[in-house]
C-alpha cells in the first residue's frame, strides 16, 4: 500500500458540489403554479374536456324542453287556377276557370300534460349534465397530476445531470491527483486506469442524462405550450406532511364519496335508468293541451272569396297500440345498457381502490425511505472522508475512494428520487380520493423555489 501525502480533501469537494444540487433556482424559472396555469390554456387534452363539459351542460336544457310548451307558427300563400263545372238537374253550367289567391296563417301551442317519455327525458338530461360536470372535474384533477408529474420528472432529470456532472468533476480532480502522484513515483498505473475508467463511464452517463433531460423538458413543454429552460429547484429543507388520522380507511371513505370518476359513473347509471323508462313510455298514452289560432282567406275552392278565423282550445290524447315490437325490443336493449353501466361502476371502483392502495402504500414507504436515505447520505459523506484518511495511512487504495464517491452520488440520486416520489404519490393519493385541489398544487409548489 502506498501513501498519498498530498491527497486533496475530496470528501469536502463531494459535499460542496453536491450541496449545490439543491441551490436556489434562477429568477426566470417557471414555477409549478405557473406551469399548471399555462397548461389550463394550452393542454389539448384538458381543453377537449373543457369543451366537452360546456356542451354537456346543455343536456339539462334539452331534457327540460320536453316539459315546456312548444309554439309553432305557419304561413302559406299560393296562386290557384281551378277548373270548375257545376252540375244541375237542368244540365251542367259552362265550365268556370277561377284564378284566385289563397292565404293561411296559424299559431299553435302544445303543452304536455301527461307524458312519461317527456319526464324520463327531463331526468335523463339532468343526469347527463351531472355526468359531464363530474367527468370534467376528473379531467381537471388529472391535469393537475399530469403537469405536476411532468414538472417533477423534468426536475429529477436536472438532478441526474448535475449529480453526474459533479461526479465527473470529482473523477477529473482525482485523475489529476493520480497523474501528479504517478509523476512523483508515489502512485501506480493501476490508480490512473481505475480513475480513467470511472471518468469514461461518467461521460457516457452524462450524455444519456442530457438526452433524458431534453425529453423531460419537451414533455412538460407540450403540456404548457412553451419551451422549458429553467425550473424551480427542490428546497434543501424537505418536510414530510402528516397523514390524516384513520389510516387507509379514511382515504377509502373519501374516495367513495368524492372520486369524480365514481361520481360520474353513478350519474351514468341514472341516465341509463331513464333510458329504460323512456323506452317503456312507448306503451303509455300521452296527453297534451293544445291551443291554436288560424286565419285563412280562400283556403280552398269551397271557401273561395271567404275569410275565416278559427280559435281552438282543447286536449289531445295519443294512445300507442302496436309498433311491431319495437318498444319491447328497445326497452330490453336499454335494460341491458343499465346492467352494463352498473358493471362499469364496479370496474371503476375496483380500479380506483387499487390505485388508492398503491399510492397510500407508496407515501408511507417513501417516508421511511427518505429518512433512511438521509442517514445514508451522512454515512456516505463520512465514508468518503474516512477512506481519504485510510489512503493516507496506507490502509485503503484509490479504488476504494472511487467506489465510496460513486456510492455517495448514487445515494444523492436515490434520495432525490425518493423525495419526488413522495410528493407525487401524495398528490396521486389525493387525486384517487377525489379531494385534490389547486391548494395542493400550491402546497407542492412550496417545496420548490
Amino acid at each position: 500500500m502506498h501513501k498519498l501525502a498530498r491527497q486533496p480533501k475530496l470528501g469536502k469537494l463531494v459535499g460542496a458540489v453536491l450541496a449545490s444540487l439543491l441551490a436556489a433556482g434562477n429568477a426566470s424559472a417557471i414555477s409549478l403554479m405557473q406551469a399548471y396555469e399555462a397548461a389550463l390554456n394550452n393542454d389539448p387534452t384538458y381543453l377537449s374536456a373543457l369543451h366537452d363539459a360546456q356542451g354537456g351542460k346543455e343536456y339539462a336544457n334539452l331534457g327540460r324542453s320536453n316539459l315546456l310548451p312548444s309554439v309553432q307558427a305557419s304561413y302559406s300563400a299560393a296562386k290557384n287556377r281551378a277548373d270548375q263545372i257545376t252540375h244541375l238537374k237542368q244540365g251542367d253550367l259552362p265550365p268556370d276557370h277561377p284564378v284566385y289567391y289563397s292565404r293561411s296563417s296559424s299559431v299553435t301551442l302544445r303543452q304536455p300534460v301527461f307524458s312519461l317519455d317527456a319526464w324520463a327525458r327531463y331526468k335523463q338530461g339532468k343526469a347527463q349534465t351531472d355526468y359531464s360536470d363530474a367527468n370534467y372535474t376528473g379531467r381537471l384533477q388529472e391535469v393537475m397530476v399530469r403537469v405536476s408529474g411532468a414538472y417533477v420528472e423534468a426536475l429529477f432529470a436536472n438532478e441526474q445531470v448535475r449529480i453526474i456532472e459533479s461526479q465527473r468533476a470529482m473523477y477529473l480532480e482525482q485523475k489529476k491527483v493520480n497523474d501528479r502522484m504517478f509523476a512523483k513515483g508515489e502512485g501506480t498505473k493501476t490508480d490512473m486506469l481505475e480513475t480513467q475508467s470511472k471518468l469514461d463511464l461518467a461521460e457516457a452517463q452524462l450524455l444519456e442524462a442530457l438526452d433524458n433531460q431534453q425529453v423531460a423538458r419537451a414533455t412538460l413543454g407540450t403540456l404548457i405550450g412553451q419551451d422549458v429552460t429553467q425550473l424551480d429547484e427542490l428546497l434543501p429543507q424537505f418536510r414530510i406532511a402528516p397523514m390524516p388520522e384513520g389510516g387507509f380507511e379514511t382515504w377509502h371513505k373519501m374516495a367513495l364519496e368524492h372520486n369524480p370518476d365514481l361520481e360520474a359513473q353513478t350519474y351514468a347509471i341514472e341516465a341509463a335508468k331513464q333510458e329504460v323508462n323512456k323506452n317503456r313510455a312507448g306503451h303509455t298514452p300521452r296527453v297534451d293541451f293544445v291551443a291554436s289560432y288560424t286565419k285563412s282567406n280562400s283556403d280552398t275552392l269551397n271557401t273561395y272569396n271567404q275569410d275565416q278565423t278559427v280559435r281552438s282550445i282543447g286536449v289531445q290524447i295519443n294512445i300507442p297500440l302496436y309498433s311491431g315490437g319495437a318498444v319491447s325490443a328497445s326497452t330490453r336493449q336499454a335494460a341491458a345498457g343499465l346492467a352494463k353501466a352498473r358493471d362499469e361502476l364496479q370496474i371503476r371502483t375496483d380500479k380506483v381502490m387499487l390505485d388508492l392502495r398503491k399510492q397510500y402504500t407508496t407515501v408511507v414507504s417513501s417516508v421511511a425511505r427518505i429518512r433512511a436515505l438521509d442517514q445514508a447520505v451522512d454515512s456516505g459523506q463520512l465514508l468518503v472522508k474516512a477512506t481519504e484518511q485510510s489512503i493516507k495511512g496506507g490502509i485503503r487504495i484509490n479504488l476504494d475512494l472511487l467506489n465510496a464517491q460513486a456510492q455517495l452520488n448514487a445515494t444523492y440520486r436515490d434520495l432525490a428520487q425518493a423525495r419526488y416520489n413522495y410528493l407525487m404519490s401524495s398528490l396521486r393519493l389525493k387525486s384517487a380520493a377525489g379531494v385534490i385541489s389547486i391548494d395542493d398544487i400550491r402546497e407542492i409548489g412550496n417545496y420548490f423555489h
